[in-house]
């Protein structure tokens, strides 16, 4: 890895992580770093669900593999959310 791809994982998990945000209703209590780690490992669990699915690579935009990037990252956001407010 070099560091075009690092910065472009924190772009795009930066990205992922708000979609998974304002995809859950209300406020979420966490910290943007947070965030941002669970759109990354968002990114990265939902292509290997399209990839499984045969669905990650497309001859335009990956919609579906978007689409499961985004509702990954909302249960991360959702279940840190939970976790913070437990303790």
């Amino acid at each position: 890895m070099d560091i075009d791809s690092i910065i472009g994982a924190i772009i795009i998990g930066a990205i992922i992580g708000a979609l998974g945000r304002l995809v859950l209703p209300g406020k979420q209590n966490i910290a943007i770093w947070l965030t941002i780690v669970i759109g990354i490992i968002a990114a990265f669990i939902g292509t290997a669900i399209a990839a499984a699915f045969g669905v990650a690579d497309s001859s335009g935009i990956d919609w579906i593999e978007l689409i499961l990037q985004i509702l990954v990252a909302a249960g991360g956001v959702y279940l840190a959310t939970a976790l913070r407010s437990r303790s």
